[in-house]
């Protein structure tokens, strides 16, 4: 089994939700950020360059890229990408104990693993629009 990547799809559906911010800023939990929420080494008043932010997503998405393929489960190029920007969102630990994960594992149908993205649009108990449209696109992905 060959491991895989993030795609250049994949990569632009997490920038597009992400956003990119080039001058540090503290996040809502109050934690130093740069570039598509990185915040290993930053400190406020640094700045970064475009490719210095591309850099940081892919060293920041390597772990999950890593987890992934250790399930040793042959992804699509699609499904792949879209777990890759779930976990980026939601973390590791989430997606470990998420349904969404053990229908994965168990080999359940397309739609029903599909269906999972979808109850992961909260943030604070509340529905937020940008969850929601982001969730869609992913499970979107994942049915490639």
């Amino acid at each position: 089994m060959k491991l895989m990547t993030i795609s250049n799809a994949g990569l632009a559906l997490i920038k597009k939700y992400e956003g990119c911010q080039l001058k540090a800023y503290k996040c809502p939990a109050g934690i130093p950020t740069i570039g598509y929420g990185h915040i290993k080494g930053v400190k406020m008043g640094m700045t970064i360059t475009q490719e210095i932010a591309d850099k940081l997503l892919q060293e920041d998405i390597a772990p999950t890229e890593k987890a992934l393929n250790a399930l040793k489960i042959n992804f699509r190029q699609g499904q792949f990408d879209a777990l890759v920007s779930f976990i980026f969102n939601l973390g590791i630990g989430n997606f470990n104990s998420s349904t969404l994960k053990k229908k994965i594992v168990a080999g359940a149908k397309d739609e029903d693993i599909a269906a999972e993205f979808g109850k992961w649009n909260k943030a604070g108990g509340k529905v937020l629009a940008g969850l929601t449209k982001r969730r869609e696109e992913e499970a979107k992905l994942w049915m490639q």
